[in-house]
């Protein structure tokens, strides 16, 4: 199957054609490499059995062309609104609401994440996905896709803190036991 997807790039600041040949090298050849908003990033159809093991598989090669590029994250949002959900599951926002609420649905919709005393709640799309798929809005390969970037985009922000300040996250992660 083939997989479109994104990864945004930091310790690149410049697209020397020597950073992009090197990349292509690398197993790159099946991304268009670009830049936005100062941001340099790799737009992928990759052949895979899933998007975590093209997502994955990617990573390695942008890894192993040896430009100084860190992974920073797969470019989809983990945080979405009720009408982002209501566009990803082809439902009206109102009727999203109603889910959240309870008044349609099973109940037990997940609670959002952050946002909340500010009128514009975000929920995290793996949770939500979760609640759709048992409720049999989405089917399962949705919800592993989701799980699997939710997952992977925790680890490559972690690692970034790590590069950013070492000393707070070993601290942070003492803390909470990992």
């Amino acid at each position: 199957m083939e997989h479109e997807f994104t990864l945004i790039l930091g310790g690149v600041e410049d697209l020397t054609r020597e950073v992009v040949d090197a990349l292509y090298e690398a197993g790159c050849d099946d991304g268009l490499v670009g830049r936005q908003f100062g941001r340099v990033h790799i737009t992928f159809a990759r052949e895979a059995p899933s998007l975590k093991d093209a997502i994955l598989s990617a990573i390695r090669d942008v890894m192993r062309a040896g430009v100084g590029a860190d992974v920073l994250r797969v470019d989809t949002c983990d945080l979405v609104t009720q009408s982002d959900i209501g566009r990803k599951i082809g439902r009206s926002r109102q009727l999203v609401h109603q889910y959240i609420t309870g008044q349609r649905g099973s109940g037990g919709f997940p609670s959002p994440v952050c946002s909340i005393t500010e009128g514009k709640p975000l929920w995290m799309w793996c949770e939500v996905a979760a609640w759709l798929h048992a409720n049999g809005f989405i089917g399962e390969e949705d919800l592993r896709d989701a799980q699997h970037v939710a997952a992977i985009n925790s680890v490559l922000e972690a690692q970034h803190q790590k590069h950013l300040d070492p000393r707070l996250t070993e601290e942070v992660l003492e803390l909470v036991g990992s």
